[in-house]
């Protein structure tokens, strides 16, 4: 094929002035982002039905979210090396259909176990686990693909706008999950929606490629881009052992534990916030739908300028206080807020604080992935599936929080968010960012 042709058949000249192919990358895995969370976590906007049915109880529902929780942090390592070693292109195309297969069983598998609460119980818990497997890979292999697509310094921005990505996908579930429910029922809307994740993965496997150099659409003025000023990090030799050495990091270990207190407190929003805005403050489903988007559409918002704040201190006082800056400040504005949130006793004045706590939740995700990128380089993809390990360890914690919410209630439940929060804040500190 003539080199001056791209893939839509525009000739070169054309080319030049179009979108540069990065970030057509970008918005490729923005989408793919979307649908990961819309359909990954459908069932927390589900949970009041399938509570109502089964007659679960609290634990029991904390058991089934912490099954897709357990393993979706046990496989990121895995998930990391796996497309270390076969590329993002393939990864994600296998991933991403997973993802559409495992929605429709969530709808029916349950039903055909029934019989009793206790066989629709581990119907849930087969299901959700096989989904956290899907679902591990997909953000350390994107920040891998991060790695090779965008040039040095420039990688909080795009990890930051997958995060805008997978925040509205959450926000999308509020009314448009809520209202297929009203017209459906619960499980029809895992069927209707299944068929997104085999159209993602589709288009992934048409357009996505493991580097720029492999990609028929690149120019050489973006290729030269990209590369200039690559190196990899001294601490890390390059080479097939090298993911074998990061997963080890002590900067890795340090951001996997600060990024296991954030992602406490974002567990605690995309799988309980419904439950809250129905049982604790009194919306009615309908209204909690929308209500629900509220948080996830700031979250957006907030994802995009923390990437871009983050970048520009990168570049002007360095990449160890351009990313802790921005995270630190950012965690103890989420342990205010959420406190904050808890105790208001107006309705709409809490789901405004807490809007804004979770947005601060995503303004710190891109200097969490970029602060992995400037210390992991060439394995990126293997050292954030050890941040995202570590990050969704908190998962874990899900019966935990159903029982905490059994006992004591929502206000402790909550504060405790805070508490994990400001422990974040002070474990930044300790982490020394590769670049200075």
């Amino acid at each position: 094929m003539n080199s001056d042709v791209e893939l839509n058949g525009l000739p070169a000249a054309a080319r030049a002035a179009s979108i540069p192919v990065r970030f057509r990358i970008l918005g490729l895995l923005f989408v793919l982002s979307f649908v990961n969370y819309f359909l990954r976590n459908n069932l927390s906007v589900a949970l009041p039905a399938i509570k109502q049915e089964f007659h679960f109880s609290n634990e029991e529902i904390g058991w089934i979210l912490g099954s897709f929780n357990f393993a979706y942090a046990l496989f990121n390592i895995p998930g990391g090396v796996f497309g270390d070693v076969f590329g993002s292109r393939r990864a994600l195309t296998i991933i991403a259909v997973s993802w559409g297969v495992l929605t429709a069983f969530t709808g029916f598998l349950p039903g055909l176990m029934a019989a009793s609460a206790g066989g629709a119980l581990i119907a849930f818990m087969i299901v959700r686990f096989l989904m956290g497997i899907a679902n591990a890979p997909m953000f350390p292999v994107a920040a891998g693909t991060f790695a090779n697509w965008f040039p040095p310094a420039r990688w909080a921005l795009p990890n930051a706008v997958l995060s805008s990505g997978l925040t509205l996908g959450q926000a999308a579930l509020g009314p448009i999950v809520t209202l297929l429910i009203v017209q459906y029922g619960w499980r029809e809307s895992f069927y209707i929606l299944a068929p997104v994740g085999l159209i993602a993965g589709a288009w992934w496997w048409w357009y996505g490629r493991d580097t720029p150099a492999e990609h028929r659409a690149v120019s050489r003025e973006e290729l030269e881009l990209i590369n200039a000023g690559r190196t990899a990090p001294e601490v890390i030799a390059p080479g097939v052992s090298g993911w074998r050495k990061v997963i080890v990091h002590r900067d890795v270990l340090l951001l996997s534990a600060a990024y296991f207190c954030d992602n406490y407190v974002f567990y605690i929003f995309s799988q309980w916030l419904f439950t809250y805005l129905v049982e604790e403050r009194g919306f009615a489903l309908l209204e909690s739908g929308f209500l629900y988007a509220l948080p996830f559409i700031v979250g957006a918002v907030l994802a995009a300028v923390g990437g871009g704040v983050c970048d520009a201190l990168c570049k002007r006082i360095g990449p160890r206080w351009g990313c802790r800056l921005p995270a630190v400040v950012g965690l103890g504005l989420v342990a205010i807020l959420l406190l904050a949130g808890a105790q208001s006793p107006h309705a709409y004045v809490a789901v405004a604080l807490l809007s804004l706590c979770f947005g601060f939740t995503q303004f710190i995700e891109g200097p969490f992935w970029a602060a992995t990128t400037y210390v992991a380089g060439p394995h990126t993809a293997s050292a954030t599936g050890v941040l995202n390990t570590g990050g969704n360890i908190a998962g874990f914690l899900a019966p935990v929080v159903g029982i905490m919410l059994d006992h004591f209630g929502w206000l402790p439940t909550l504060a405790s968010g805070s508490v994990f929060a400001v422990v974040g804040a002070i474990l930044w500190l300790f982490v020394r960012v590769q670049g200075d």
